[in-house]
């Protein structure tokens, strides 16, 4: 079966009923606005554990630049099912807009760039310390919680998770010794004034996907004297060699569409929560995909002066 044709079935299947949140929440009071997350339970009848051990909870960051996008977008949604359905807790949250109203991005940007990734971990840092403190209320284990995001999702979640191994300022919003059970990045990377980011203490165990023509987000990095935009592949390379828990798909000459391939690189998706998140196998993965069969929506070859013009 191609990819296309399977990723048809499969989003066919997920959208045989419509779902809707279990539970909706106010998390955060922001002085600009409020923010929410939604929570989809587990499916009735659907398996929450592999070999006694329970499915983590998966926390989702939309995307959409920083300057639009929704954690209830349809797009997402067929996703959140066939997660729900194999027995995953589905946690979509919203997070303050820091580039909304930003022209043009380029050097003069990058202080409005980093400003609005720390103010989306900030609201991720907050949407965990909530959940952590009412963790009895959603069943959810504060030591189980994976983070995804896609995106301006997916540079939140890795950036979340350098963070709060690096122990920063931004980290003490978590509860004392939290940390990721595991990170989803679908065309993430990550920013830092200090040159190529390092740990001071081990990642949690990391799925990228990237494709190596993204105009958006590097595939690689985007460097002005020590500041760096580093993308997966850069990432890789400091996963790699410090023997950190990795599993990376690099789709060949693919653009941002990858950012929205969840459906389609599903079951990759879930052998990694199995293997490396729950069973915390060091299993290292390092594929190149060539697949002229995926979906190229109109979007996914913009670039940041088409976003941000």
């Amino acid at each position: 079966m191609t990819g296309i044709l399977a990723a048809t079935c499969l989003i066919c299947a997920a959208q045989e009923k419509v779902i809707t949140p279990s539970v909706t929440c106010l998390y955060a009071h922001r002085d600009t606005c409020d923010l929410y997350l939604d929570i989809y339970n587990p499916a009735p009848g659907s398996v929450t554990s592999v070999e006694g051990v329970t499915k983590p909870a998966i926390i989702f960051v939309f995307g959409g630049g920083f300057k639009m996008g929704e954690r209830n977008n349809e797009t997402y949604l067929p996703w959140y099912k066939m997660l729900t359905d194999e027995g995953y807790k589905v946690i979509a949250i919203d997070y303050r807009l820091g580039l909304k109203g930003v022209k043009g991005m380029g050097v003069k940007q990058v202080r409005h760039l980093d400003k609005a990734i720390h103010m989306a971990v900030e609201d991720v840092f907050s949407a965990v310390s909530f959940l952590v403190q009412n963790s009895a209320r959603f069943d959810i284990q504060p030591d189980n919680i994976v983070l995804s995001g896609s995106s301006a999702g997916a540079i939140t979640a890795l950036q979340a998770d350098w963070e709060s191994a690096n122990k920063t300022e931004y980290a003490k919003e978590l509860p004392e010794g939290f940390r990721f059970a595991g990170i989803m990045s679908f065309s993430g990377a990550i920013y830092s004034d200090k040159g190529v980011p390092k740990y001071q203490s081990a990642p949690a165990p990391t799925l990228m996907l990237h494709g190596t023509d993204d105009q958006l987000v590097p595939y690689t990095r985007i460097k002005f004297l020590n500041l760096i935009f580093a993308g997966s592949d850069v990432l890789a390379k400091t996963f790699l060699e410090n023997g950190y828990n990795l599993n990376i798909y690099r789709f060949k000459g693919s653009g941002h569409e990858i950012a929205n391939n969840m459906i389609i690189s599903f079951s990759d998706e879930i052998r990694f929560l199995e293997t490396n998140v729950m069973r915390k196998e060091k299993r290292i993965v390092d594929a190149m995909i060539d697949d002229p069969s995926i979906p190229i929506p109109s979007w996914a070859r913009a670039t940041a002066s088409d976003l941000y013009k």
